[in-house]
């Protein structure tokens, strides 16, 4: 590949709200769960996102940021409230911002898949499966999110991130109401498409209303949630249709669902993109710039994205954890793609714990070469949680 063809990957784009990335490269959310167990930033995810800014990214995205600590993911959250360290915050938004980089959050919710030992899952309807069980949010609870969205987003905006990103993807709340597999509700909030996108919607309203002008407000949504009965393409597209017609800045598509059992799409040996296809028939639907997420494991696939018209953006994750410094690289050197480690048999979300103890290693500036044993990333992943756990819930939950 010459050097003039990659150089797409690093000409800037301006979204519609004004805002100016660098380059096409985007950090994607991910579960960083380097929260101090107590919803606030540890020094150790300050220095992770200021290597990433330092490695090349136009922006960065905190996956998984609770507006409320009520729902969360994981005890590593970070949750943004009044009750927040706001000093810790501002660090993490002013060191983010090194190399001219952007640092969002991704305002998330759980819902159904909210971690039980620091929760009481709802969603959209009751379940109880093997696994899985939650009870439903009433009426109430459901017209109360977008203001609590939109105050979580004001506070990013007043600590000095320059983002949000509403997350309705992988299986979380908002991504529950629009499935049907998850969304059994007979009221304004379930039937139809139309009809279980009502609540993105409304938030999206709410947080641009919070925020106004000029700040960048995107979404994360699914292609399809790979589940039998699950959101499909055709009524993903149709979201896609509804979502041109909104104030936000940029879609980013990806797909999959955090269900029991279900395979996670990252953790696929499939040497390609996977929504690459989804997002040419989204292109139809909307002039929003669109951000495609999953899959991207070289620079030439990345740069064939954008020059097919599949993407104006790309995102990665797991390629930074390998090479947090990944675009400055590939700006410098036709060989500097990732090398991925390959594992045998991994138990059920043993990968992501793998990636989230790499991630740990970076931001403490300790990473080698040498790619750490599968089975003691686990066992401290696992450690790891049980200690935020106690420290979670003595802080929420008033437990001991």
């Amino acid at each position: 590949m010459t050097d003039k063809t990659h150089q797409t990957l690093f000409q800037a784009i301006t979204l519609p709200c004004g805002a100016v990335l660098k380059n096409r490269i985007i950090k994607s959310a991910m579960s960083d769960s380097l929260g101090n167990g107590s919803g606030d930033p540890t020094d150790a995810q300050i220095r992770l996102y200021e290597r990433w800014a330092e490695g090349g990214v136009a922006a960065m995205i905190i996956g998984e940021v609770q507006c409320s600590p009520d729902f969360a993911e994981k005890p590593g959250n970070l949750v943004l409230n009044s009750n927040s360290d706001a000093e810790k915050f501002r660090q993490l938004a002013q060191r983010g911002a090194a190399n001219g980089a952007q640092l969002w959050l991704q305002l998330g919710h759980a819902g159904a898949m909210a971690y039980p030992p620091t929760s009481d899952p709802k969603g959209p309807s009751p379940i109880d499966i093997e696994g899985l069980s939650c009870k439903a949010l009433t009426l109430q609870e459901v017209r109360n999110l977008p203001a609590e969205f939109g105050e979580s987003a004001l506070m990013a905006q007043s600590f000095g991130f320059t983002g949000v990103q509403i997350h309705a993807a992988h299986g979380f709340l908002l991504s529950q109401f629009l499935s049907p597999l998850f969304n059994k509700r007979n009221d304004d909030y379930g039937g139809s498409i139309k009809s279980r996108m009502r609540l993105l919607l409304e938030v999206i309203d709410a947080v641009r209303n919070a925020v106004g002008d000029g700040f960048v407000v995107a979404v994360k949504l699914n292609a399809t949630d790979q589940l039998e009965g699950g959101l499909e393409e055709a009524d993903a597209l149709e979201v896609v249709s509804a979502l041109d017609k909104t104030s936000i800045d940029l879609i980013d598509i990806s797909g999959g669902t955090y269900f029991p059992g279900a395979k996670s799409a990252s953790d696929s040996s499939g040497s390609g993109p996977y929504f690459t296809d989804f997002a040419l028939r989204a292109r139809a639907r909307t002039a929003k710039p669109l951000l495609v997420t999953g899959g991207f494991k070289t620079r030439d696939q990345s740069v064939d994205a954008l020059n097919s018209n599949s993407a104006d953006l790309i995102g990665l994750a797991r390629s930074l954890v390998l090479d947090p410094a990944l675009p400055n690289h590939w700006q410098e050197n036709n060989n500097a793609d990732p090398v991925f480690p390959k594992f045998q048999l991994p138990p059920d979300g043993g990968i992501t714990a793998w990636y989230t103890m790499r991630l740990t290693e970076i931001g403490h500036d300790c990473e080698t070469d040498e790619i750490p044993d599968l089975m003691a990333s686990i066992e401290q992943y696992g450690d790891r949680d049980r200690t935020r756990t106690t420290l979670w819930n003595k802080r929420f939950r008033n437990r001991n």
